[in-house]
């Protein structure tokens, strides 16, 4: 399948690789088809760009390279929408929002993304009860962000 890109131009990504979202990302909805983009200049970021829209890509990161705590109870009726057989077959994956003070990167552990790597279904959960937040700093010494009602509000990189 061809997937055009404004980042990437245009990709041939074999059917197989294509994830399909049983539950998506928030606020993106319509978006149902994502696609992992990995390059070896941007490790161990990668970027999950949607199929349909090709201004859409997010940056994502295994969570647990930067919060080695970091730890998800699944409730098991969701994680029957990802027909998973084998916990194993299951990435997570954080959406990170990098501003361009790169010290103020923050990730996002209250609404992973789950990917089984078998059957290609994903869905973004939302952490309810939960002490992890939408914006955690990712890096030692970061600057937090200005507590105002305009920084609850911010669009991931790419979009």
């Amino acid at each position: 399948m061809k997937v055009n890109t404004t980042r990437f131009g245009e990709l041939d990504v074999p059917d197989t690789l294509i994830i399909r979202m049983t539950k998506p990302v928030l606020g993106f909805e319509q978006l149902k088809r994502f696609v992992i983009v990995e390059t070896a200049d941007f490790e161990p970021f990668k970027w999950f760009q949607a199929v349909d829209d090709p201004q859409v890509a997010f940056v994502i990161v295994n969570p647990l390279l930067f919060f080695p705590e970091y730890g998800v109870e699944v409730n098991p009726r969701e994680i029957d929408e990802l027909r998973v057989s084998d916990v194993r077959d299951v990435d997570t994956y954080a959406i990170v929002t990098i501003p361009q003070d790169f010290t103020r990167m923050t990730a996002n552990l209250q609404g992973p993304i789950l990917v089984n790597t078998r059957s290609n279904l994903a869905k973004q959960l939302v952490l309810v009860n939960s002490t992890y937040r939408i914006r955690h700093l990712m890096l030692p010494g970061g600057r937090p962000e200005p507590v105002h009602a305009e920084a609850e509000v911010k669009e991931p990189v790419g979009v």
